[in-house]
């Protein structure tokens, strides 16, 4: 007797397509969020707008994320410190010298971050925290804590090898921040406007900054 093979089910092409569509959503709801935010602003952006331009229903949106403020936190999530984790995991599998970890550290910040629209949510938040304490608690908490907990790694890690001197830990975090805060807001403020007067180019700029850093926490720096 021959063997009956069973009819695989599938979904017919419109369901399959939707179905592919409705998983893709959340991604595109983010992805119109993240430029709204960097455009508008938190307070200026409007659910409305976002929902127009991922081509969905306010009511949709709110299937995902039940409120402006969730979704604000679900992009800086998908954007920002979602990846702390695999940053991390860098840290622990870094060979190199501190010297190397640490420019690694700044220009792959630039790559990853600095140079894409997700740049623009450090500006936003200094602009706008005060006015939304609950997003700027959230963004301490998610963000700017873990970032300085993982720059102080760095520097422990430098003092503890003998390549950097004995340091304020918390201050030199600061240090090596403050030159990607420049860096954004430059490119998010002034640099639209002033890029042709004024040029700012990112790679030679953390290059110098990460010269001045390495004169200042190397072992024969001295105040």
């Amino acid at each position: 007797m021959p063997q009956t093979i069973a009819p695989r089910h599938t979904l017919p092409d419109g369901k399959a397509r939707r179905s592919r569509r409705k998983d893709e959503r959340p991604g595109e709801l983010l992805a119109a969020a993240l430029d709204l935010f960097v455009e508008k602003g938190f307070a200026a952006t409007r659910v409305e707008e976002v929902a127009q331009r991922a081509g969905v229903s306010k009511g949709t949106l709110f299937l995902y994320f039940p409120s402006k403020q969730e979704l604000f936190k679900a992009v800086v999530r998908e954007n920002i410190s979602g990846r702390f984790v695999e940053w991390n995991e860098e840290f622990e599998r870094f060979e190199g010298s501190t010297q190397d970890m640490l420019r690694y550290c700044l220009f792959n910040w630039w790559e990853r971050i600095g140079s894409t629209q997700a740049s623009g949510i450090p500006k936003l938040m200094m602009s706008e925290a005060q006015n939304f304490p609950e997003l700027a608690i959230f963004y301490q908490n998610e963000v700017m804590q873990p970032g300085m907990t993982l720059i102080e790694r760095i520097l422990r890690r430098g003092v503890a090898r003998g390549e950097f001197r004995p340091m304020d830990f918390t201050y030199g975090a600061f240090l090596v921040l403050a030159p990607m805060l420049v860096l954004v807001l430059w490119k998010h403020s002034l640099g639209t406007f002033c890029g042709d007067q004024v040029e700012l180019d990112p790679q030679k700029y953390l290059t110098a900054q990460l010269d001045m850093l390495m004169h200042g926490f190397g072992v024969q720096a001295r105040l």
